[in-house]
């Protein structure tokens, strides 16, 4: 019976998590107009002739705070 309850424990973690990853991907595409990520102030590029080097400082704390309160959540309401 344990084997039983831990796989699906494992199944509905992996089913959630491809969920997440699908619902961010679709609102990275088609929501980047209404939110520019990746075109913050506070993000770093550098353009040159042959060159061009990005550095996302901005979007990379947003979304890190953004993910650690969703984790927050989950963690709050399923104990």
């Amino acid at each position: 019976m344990m084997k039983v309850s831990a796989m699906n424990a494992v199944s509905k973690t992996l089913i959630l998590a491809g969920l997440i990853l699908i619902v961010t991907g679709v609102l990275w595409h088609f929501g980047s107009k209404v939110f520019p990520v990746g075109r913050l102030p506070g993000d770093i590029t550098v353009e040159k002739e042959n060159f061009k080097f990005y550095f996302p400082i901005m979007s990379s704390l947003i979304l890190s705070a953004a993910l650690s309160l969703i984790i927050f959540l989950i963690r709050f309401f399923t104990k």
